[in-house]
């Protein structure tokens, strides 16, 4: 995949494309959620300080929100729509 600088900012441009969570983005590139994490976090705060903000507010918008996901998921799971 490249350097840690061109995963950093692929990974935040794949975040903001498809308003992904870190589970879903760690996925969908075969690396750990933290790695994702580390990557649009702490190393893409240093190399690209305007697309750290755009991640950081899809980011914070997952956070708020991750409540009802995993209610939903719950729900899905014993009513046997897995």
């Amino acid at each position: 995949m490249g350097n840690v600088e061109d995963r950093s900012v692929l990974l935040a441009q794949y975040i903001i494309d498809h308003k992904a969570t870190v589970r879903s983005t760690a996925k969908e590139f075969g690396i750990s959620k933290s790695t994702v994490h580390t990557d649009v976090t702490e190393r893409l705060k240093k190399i690209n300080p305007q697309l750290f903000t755009k991640v950081k507010e899809i980011l914070d918008i997952n956070k708020r929100e991750r409540h009802i996901r995993g209610g939903l998921a719950t729900r899905k799971k014993y009513k046997g729509e897995d």
